[in-house]
């Protein structure tokens, strides 16, 4: 019965290695969508847009409002990629038990993958017997 519930929690801990790669891996691609608003941004500080027949330019605070915005939300969004594939990989290496945890609860905040993946990875990391097998002592939690 013991070796059921190990294998079940090792298979859980497999599973969820493999969805938080993937969930990185999504989170990834969509901080990356600003780099048009980053592009628009360079435009505006250049003088790309300076032709556009108008004769009206865009004030210049408007380009870097584009550029440094989109680089603030890319540099968070892989960071916190990086962060999630780093807890996938320590949730595949049994090692991490906090870290893991601390990187689930910020996951709930990307809705709707990240808040089903940090509810389900917070659910199997407070198991006594996963617990056991991240080498955490056991506080009665």
């Amino acid at each position: 019965m013991a070796m059921d519930h190990d294998n079940q929690d090792a298979e859980q801990l497999r599973l969820l290695s493999i969805f938080h790669y993937i969930v990185a891996g999504m989170l990834a691609l969509f901080s990356m969508f600003p780099v048009i608003h980053l592009a628009i941004g360079v435009g505006i500080v250049t003088g790309a847009f300076d032709g556009t027949g108008t004769g009206e330019t865009p004030p210049a605070f408007m380009g870097w409002l584009f550029i440094v915005l989109p680089l603030v939300f890319i540099a968070v969004g892989l960071t916190m990629a990086s962060c999630i594939a780093l807890a996938g990989r320590k949730l595949m290496q049994r090692n991490g038990h906090l870290y893991c945890l601390v990187v689930a609860g910020i996951e709930c905040c990307f809705f709707p993958f990240g808040t089903v993946l940090g509810v389900l990875t917070i659910l199997v990391l407070t198991r006594p017997m996963v617990r056991q097998a991240f080498g955490v002592a056991d506080s009665g939690i």
